[in-house]
């Protein structure tokens, strides 16, 4: 049985337990959104597409 999680879920529990237990403050957590944001409309979105495409390969092979 394959359980797939979207990244943008996953991101987005990781961000609401940094808020919850204060590691990072509300101002922050919306300056990392807001730069993901506009970092998605640069030409640097393909290779960060990339990397992690790559990064999650390697990782779902290394579990087999």
């Amino acid at each position: 049985m394959e359980i797939t999680i979207s990244l943008v879920l996953l991101f987005a529990v990781g961000v609401a337990l940094l808020l919850r237990f204060r590691a990072v403050g509300v101002g922050a957590a919306v300056v990392v959104a807001l730069f993901g944001f506009y970092l998605a409309g640069t030409d640097a979105a393909d290779t960060v597409n990339q990397l992690v495409t790559a990064v999650t390969g390697a990782l779902a092979d290394a579990d087999r």
